[in-house]
């Protein structure tokens, strides 16, 4: 049996704009200026675009409170936030076994080397992704450090699955290892020192 470790999508509102969003960025990375495209028309739409938003937009604060509402499986995150169109986004399934696993496949906006996956990217992706494995073991925390070996370049335009799992607790000391593999094997391994404790959500 295996568990949802993230926020559904929705098929309107925010994530509906968002995941466009996510659309234009990669097109844009796509098009470059190799393009015969109009692109101070393009830029000239989406900064109307973004008017329109900022005009509407509520406080900083409110929207941070709004943020923090729920049961933790945050919308707004750059891995796996459904209404954040930086994030890919990557959705994990909790396992049995304690612990968890998620696909996703990264275009060009995360591109570092010629077609692979940029380090920070990678990064980012393992840092969360112990977070939540954290989480899924009962005893979240904040990091204190991340240790990562990069073994090989992970690949654009193919499936990656990013796993992780706790491997112990000793007082509020936690212990999480994970990977990003392709085809089976390690691309990215991490080691991290997880703190059990976590700042107050904003109300």
């Amino acid at each position: 049996m295996t568990i949802d470790l993230h926020a559904e999508r929705r098929t309107g509102g925010v994530d509906a704009a968002a995941a466009a969003a996510r659309r234009v960025i990669a097109a844009l990375v796509r098009a470059g200026d190799l393009s015969d495209t109009d692109m101070a028309d393009i830029a000239g739409r989406l900064n109307a675009v973004a008017d329109e938003l900022e005009a509407a937009a509520p406080s900083r604060g409110d929207r941070l409170v709004d943020m923090w509402q729920g049961d933790g499986n945050t919308r707004h995150d750059p891995v796996t936030g459904p209404e954040n169109p930086v994030a890919p986004p990557l959705e994990y399934t909790g396992n049995e076994d304690g612990s968890i696993e998620g696909t996703v496949t990264l275009d060009l906006p995360y591109q570092g080397p010629p077609s692979s996956v940029h380090g920070g990217v990678s990064a980012l992706l393992l840092d969360h992704t112990l977070g939540v494995a954290n989480g899924w073991a009962g005893v979240p925390g904040m990091t204190a450090e991340l240790t990562l070996r990069y073994h090989r370049l992970t690949p654009l335009f193919e499936p990656l699955t990013v796993s992780a799992r706790q491997t112990s607790v000793d007082g509020r000391k936690i212990r999480t290892v994970g990977a990003i593999r392709a085809g089976g094997r390690d691309c990215v391994t991490a080691e991290g020192l997880f703190i059990a404790t976590y700042p107050p959500r904003p109300r």
